[in-house]
């Protein structure tokens, strides 16, 4: 039986690092091609509206930052059952907004298995688009960490021969008039 697999990215790109979950879920989007059917969402700062996701998906993979007392740029792969008991990382609206949704869905009959695939921010309060470069330097490691996640529940993903380069996703986003080519 094929399970149904969504990765999220979480976040705002308004504010510099807080936008690196939906760089990466854009990226990967981009760059790769699946074996297998996945679904890949720009989530924003949806929140509350992410429970829908763990109802009707079998794995769940969010995409964001972590604010854990650490060096930036480290990445982290947290399960649900761990994000739940890491109060620390409760710091900006949606990573609350994720964890509550967690502590409730668990609660429910069924939940997807979930994954947070996160990355400790240099800076989440500069209000501009873009990463700092401590996060740039460290964001090919946050997405084979995301691709590791993938592979071990059965996914390989193909680099396209085409695709986007990270700069290029973020001036997108900065210059929405920007066309892609």
């Amino acid at each position: 039986m094929k399970r149904k697999i969504v990765v999220i990215g979480i976040g705002n790109i308004l504010f510099k690092d807080e936008g690196v979950g939906i760089y990466a879920a854009k990226y990967l989007k981009e760059n790769y091609d699946f074996s297998t059917a996945v679904d890949i969402i720009d989530g924003g700062t949806l929140g509350f509206k992410l429970m829908t996701y763990y109802q009707s998906y079998d794995k769940v993979i969010i995409l964001d930052t972590v604010s854990i007392k650490d060096e930036a740029g480290s990445v982290y792969n947290l399960p649900s059952d761990a994000l739940m008991g890491l109060g620390s990382y409760r710091q900006t609206a949606h990573e609350v907004e994720v964890v509550e949704m967690l502590e409730i869905c668990s609660m429910l009959e069924s939940m997807a298995e979930v994954n947070v695939i996160g990355i400790v921010p240099k800076d989440i309060e500069s209000v501009e688009i873009d990463m700092t470069n401590e996060i740039k330097e460290k964001f090919y490691g946050f997405i084979e960490a995301v691709l590791k996640e993938l592979e071990s529940v059965g996914i390989e993903a193909t680099k396209k021969r085409s695709g986007k380069k990270l700069e290029d996703i973020i001036y997108e986003y900065g210059s929405p008039t920007a066309t892609a080519a």
